[in-house]
């Protein structure tokens, strides 16, 4: 007979003979996500006998992930912001560094009566939904290339109930005309690729080899994306508009001088937890 705290135990070990980090937490999250309760609600079903089904899913489950295969895309979801949002791995998996992004933006414009804003490259639709979910006067214009992307977003915009605050559209960024988006914003926000393409290669392969490339990378030097936002943010931006991005470490000053050279002013550089550079944002002068 397997018990909850024996299968957590015997897959304990076994991540970490695979060198997952974490290996508990990483076998209780999983667990949970089977048995549909939260982890921390393990410890008072310790003694639970586990079903076949459960121990084959469970089996599954440890087997993906030793393969390092990210949680977030085997449990499908991650929390952001305080919402519980559906991953995949047609999506970039939603980090504690965006969270930072959102929570200034919020800070900013929480009293907003009517805010319109543009979310380049919304993905799982993260920003968007956690924007729109706290500041009440937002109307959010999100763009994506990807088809499997936007159907995601679109699907957590309902769940998050934030459907009727949130427009999504196809659109190429680089390549595609802006003249689809039929009004100006008072707010840019952007997590872009921006993992240069020499960096990409050096990357842990539980990004490299299951997060999409392209929502990681450029393919280029990493400052791809800056480059045409700024450009493009001046005709999309209202007079005294705002632009917010997150950036890769070592990229601060390349965008602070993107931003300058596209009439950007009040520039200011915001570090995250780890202090270090991760948003630069401007006011479009």
């Amino acid at each position: 007979m397997l018990t909850v705290l024996n299968a957590v135990k015997l897959s304990e070990d076994y991540l970490n003979n695979k060198r997952i980090k974490s290996p508990r937490i990483n076998a209780e999250i999983l667990l949970a996500s089977i048995l549909h309760c939260k982890r921390l609600d393990l410890y008072l079903k310790f003694d639970r006998p586990l079903k076949e089904s459960e121990r084959l899913k469970y089996r599954e489950f440890i087997s993906r992930r030793a393969k390092h295969e990210p949680l977030q895309y085997i449990v499908g979801n991650v929390e952001f912001f305080g919402l519980e949002l559906k991953v995949s791995p047609s999506v970039l998996i939603p980090r504690s560094e965006t969270e930072l992004l959102v929570e200034k933006i919020v800070e900013q414009y929480k009293d907003s009566i009517a805010l319109n804003i543009l979310d380049i490259g919304t993905g799982s639709g993260n920003i968007s939904i956690a924007l729109a979910k706290n500041i009440p006067g937002a109307r959010v214009t999100s763009i994506d290339i990807s088809d499997e992307a936007l159907d995601i977003a679109k699907e957590n915009a309902m769940n998050n109930e934030v459907s009727d605050s949130i427009e999504f559209y196809k659109l190429d960024i680089l390549n595609g005309s802006i003249n689809s988006l039929n009004h100006k914003f008072d707010l840019i926000v952007s997590n872009p690729p921006y993992v240069n393409k020499t960096d990409y290669k050096d990357l842990e392969s539980e990004i490299s080899e299951f997060e999409p490339d392209i929502a990681v990378t450029d393919f280029d030097d990493g400052l791809k994306f800056y480059k045409r936002i700024g450009q493009v943010s001046k005709d999309l931006l209202n007079k005294n508009g705002k632009l917010f991005v997150e950036i890769a470490q070592g990229q601060a000053d390349e965008v602070t001088e993107i931003f300058t050279i596209n009439n950007f002013v009040d520039i200011k550089v915001l570090k995250d937890y780890a202090d270090i550079d991760r948003i630069v944002l401007g006011e479009l002068q």
